[in-house]
């Protein structure tokens, strides 16, 4: 690489597109096979892929069986490895090709490594299956039994052993290991000790038959295997052409990345076929630093660590081209339906139990909540039921007010008390107008004597108002109050700081964001009757406000003061907050990668989901309330966060407790996240510029 990606190349970003092939095979017809491979290599080069994986044996076929004993076949073997790298020269992928190979008298499953006319290395297979169909350990050696580190293929001189590490050394954070089959299916994976000794992609060569539920189950190998080791995990499988003697062949290919499936090629293809990801070789990185315990275990299995070696190569840049991966728009929110219904359930109870805990531990079984008729505290009214529900009280323990002020509108009030009656709650109404009346003219605010200031000062009354009638209730009742406001509002400082709602005795939203909000009380909605819905649907149709500042009749009877107005959309401030509180990543990719997911309207929506935004930002956009949430983030908001009320963590999106995944000092500046946001160019190039 002469000169570094652009903005909008993947790899400026961290990451690598890969590839599994299938292709399909001739049995023992080595230069048939070769041929297919080049053309394959080829053609995933042309699509921007700079790994490229074909299955195990590849070069002669998998069930060649006693065939492999045959020096014709074995020499005609060694040609079509030369052959792929005399056709992979000037290419610019990375090939991984299977092979039956002879070293010092022995025959080994072998995997070769080739790279623009030269072969890197080659990998025996470690564990050789000998058990129901298979018969391998008849024609093969184990690597165990591998003499030589060095054999010589086509000329040259090639590392040879399991101990190879293929590092792209223009990109430091590509680094793989190859294992064949059974070498996945065994307690400790070669790929493990690779993985502790930095290899991020772990690439897997199988000629894995198909039987009834084999596909489910190598789908749970490649996804905990990917986890465990944090790392990217290519996994390709023999199709159609092998013998179906006694046998029968799927050709499944895979791609997870740390857990998440990235790619999957269709089963029982006739032709060969290709599946593209790319790899977030970043995210791998970011995970493996930030789970300490992955150095520990490094540390711990240092030996055999230590018995790696790398073999380097120089890697071109692919042109520039759009992301070949998903980018969800709401990373809290899955969005498949089914899978979406489940988050919430788990979310939902999580803060359900959580709430009695805290309530038995304390002995205290009344609880004090504001109710807006807003979202944040109508779900977190729904869990304070559910709550005195699981504990055997009766609803009416839940001592709920709903307290209009200067700018309540007529909607909220409204839905607030249908919703408390709804519920079966004990319904309360104080109007605050009077006491933050009396609290401005004790203050001489420019309001007591009549005049229109709508500063913070107005607004922070109110809100300190209704949090003191809160906890003053709470005293008189022996009640606890429980806070409302969720993990949005904390990363971007928009709540209260003390006697406001920044404050409560329990918040079982604090690390729910507000994208998730609005799921959890769908979710509700569509299990409750046809009151509460009607209700939860209202409130999920009007305009998030903090109704503190009253500016004249507002459209479609919505609340006149808009939060998003003032902030900007929940939905990208919810993107970049998951982005750099689970990832830490820089600005510019949080930026990236939201133009990927946003910048079309018809991408990234669930056809079946009424709540997915067809909204569409343009890169300027994106970038502008980016700025804002990395100043508000990481300048102006901390020192509320540093002082939170105790809350449940839900999710493994992160939560903002100084006592759980976020301590940061109070006084930080934003300026180097603002500087690295400032690179970020404010038109992207048209779709058509960006080939797939």
């Amino acid at each position: 690489m002469t000169e570094p990606p652009t903005f909008f190349h993947p790899a400026a970003h961290g990451f690598v597109r890969a590839a599994v092939a299938v292709p399909r095979v001739r049995i023992a017809d080595p230069a048939y096979n070769a041929g297919e491979t080049v053309r394959m290599l080829r053609e995933a080069a042309a699509q921007g892929a700079s790994l490229v994986a074909f299955p195990e044996l590849g070069l002669s076929a998998y069930t060649c069986d006693d065939l492999f004993h045959q020096r014709a076949l074995l020499d005609a073997c060694e040609a079509a490895l030369a052959a792929v790298a005399e056709g992979s020269l000037g290419v610019g992928a990375v090939a991984v090709v299977g092979l039956p190979l002879r070293v010092r008298h022995s025959l080994f499953n072998c995997a070769a490594v080739v790279f623009d006319g030269r072969i890197l290395g080659i990998v025996p297979k470690t564990y050789l299956p000998n058990y129901a169909e298979f018969y391998e350990a008849r024609q093969f050696n184990p690597a165990a039994h591998a003499l030589a580190g060095e054999v010589t293929l086509a000329g040259q001189a090639v590392p040879f052993g399991t101990q190879l590490l293929f590092e792209a050394e223009n990109l430091p954070l590509l680094r793989f290991h190859v294992e064949i089959c059974e070498d996945v299916w065994v307690p400790i994976p070669p790929s493990s000790y690779a993985a502790l000794a930095g290899a991020t992609v772990l690439v897997n060569l199988s000629a894995s038959n198909v039987t009834i539920g084999k596909s489910g189950y190598r789908h749970q190998l490649a996804s905990l295997h990917s986890a465990r080791c944090l790392a990217a995990y290519l996994y390709t499988s023999a199709g159609t052409g092998e013998s179906t003697t006694d046998l029968a062949w799927d050709g499944q290919a895979l791609i997870y990345e740390a857990g998440d499936l990235l790619a999957e090629s269709p089963r029982f293809e006739p032709g060969a076929h290709c599946s593209f990801a790319d790899i977030d070789l970043e995210r791998l990185s970011r995970e493996r630093m930030r789970q300490t315990s992955f150095g520990q275990s490094a540390a711990v299995h240092a030996d055999e660590v230590s018995r790696m070696r790398t073999v380097g190569f120089t890697l071109p840049l692919p042109a520039p081209s759009a992301l070949r991966r998903t980018v969800q728009r709401f990373p809290y929110v899955p969005a498949h339906p089914a899978t979406r219904d489940e988050r919430c359930e788990e979310v939902y109870l999580i803060q359900v139990r959580s709430l009695v805990q805290r309530l038995e531990t304390s002995g205290i079984g009344k609880l004090v909540i504001g109710v807006s008729g807003g979202l944040d505290s109508t779900h977190a009214l729904l869990v304070a039921v559910r709550a005195m529900d699981d504990m055997g009280l009766p609803r009416s323990n839940v001592l709920a007010y709903t307290m209009p002020g200067f700018a309540t509108s007529e909607r909220t009030l409204a839905q607030a008390r249908e919703l408390m009656a709804a519920v079966g709650c004990s319904a309360g109404e104080i109007d605050i107008r009077p006491s933050s009346t009396q609290m401005l003219k004790d203050l001489g605010h420019p309001y007591a004597e009549g005049q229109a200031q709508y500063d913070v000062t107005f607004e922070n009354v109110q809100a300190g108002e209704r949090t003191s009638h809160l906890f003053r209730l709470a005293n008189h009742h022996g009640a606890l109050v429980l806070g409302t406001g969720d993990l949005s509002e904390l990363a971007l400082g928009w709540c209260t700081y003390g006697v406001g709602d920044h404050m409560s005795h329990y918040n079982v939203n604090a690390s729910v964001p507000k994208t998730l909000v609005k799921h959890l009380v769908r979710w509700v909605a569509e299990k409750s009757d046809a009151r509460t819905r009607q209700v939860l649907e209202a409130v999920l149709d009007t305009e998030i406000s903090p109704e503190l500042v009253p500016s004249g009749a507002a459209e479609a009877g919505q609340p006149a003061q808009s939060t998003e107005g003032t902030l900007g959309p929940y939905e990208l401030h919810d993107f970049a907050l998951y982005y750099t509180l689970r990832f830490g990543f820089a600005p510019s990719k949080v930026a990236y990668l939201a133009w990927h997911a946003w910048h079309d309207a018809a991408a990234g929506a669930w056809p079946d989901s009424p709540l997915v935004a067809r909204n569409a930002y343009t890169l300027a956009q994106i970038k502008q309330h980016l700025r804002t949430f990395v100043f508000r983030f990481f300048q102006t908001s901390q020192f509320k966060r540093s002082c939170v009320p105790n809350a449940p963590k839900v999710g493994s999106g992160g939560s903002l407790s100084p006592r759980g995944d976020w301590r940061a000092p109070s006084d930080a500046h934003a300026t180097t996240w603002l500087a690295e946001l400032a690179n970020i160019p404010d038109q992207a190039p048209d779709d058509k510029e960006l080939k797939r």
